[in-house]
């Protein structure tokens, strides 16, 4: 399959997502999903709490449900918000992706479509990891 193909995919898969965010103090709906080594997207969306240290975001969401169902493996991630510009993970999330998916291709987009393309190495360039124990 074409690579656009597969990143419109993910992208959807993103998008799809962000309509189950749970953001009623925020109101900042997120959407990320991750695709597996063999070619599943696997969504996630955040999901707030009123004490707000509570809150966990789509894309931990996204790793730990497919961690749950046994994946591995990951070629890239895709974060859908409703902004113009691009949302980037946080570092929290910067540091599980690392951890979980290495040095994988980051996609951030909004509800029209994808925006940025770009690697987990250039977002978190100098990460803490089993290397570093």
């Amino acid at each position: 399959m074409p690579k656009k193909s597969r990143e419109n995919g993910l992208w959807k898969a993103a998008k799809k997502a962000r309509k189950f965010a749970h953001a009623p103090f925020s109101n900042f709906k997120v959407g990320a999903a991750l695709e597996t080594d063999d070619g599943e997207f696997i969504g996630g969306c955040n999901v707030e709490n009123a004490t707000y240290g509570l809150t966990i975001c789509a894309e931990r969401v996204a790793i730990f449900k497919a961690v749950s169902e046994g994946k591995q493996k990951f070629k890239r991630v895709c974060i859908v918000t409703d902004t113009d510009g691009p949302t980037s993970p946080c570092g929290a999330c910067r540091q599980l992706l690392w951890e979980f998916c290495g040095n994988i291709e980051v996609l951030m987009g909004n509800r029209d479509g994808i925006l940025v393309r770009t690697t987990m190495g250039e977002l978190f360039p100098m990460p803490f990891d089993k290397k570093d124990l």
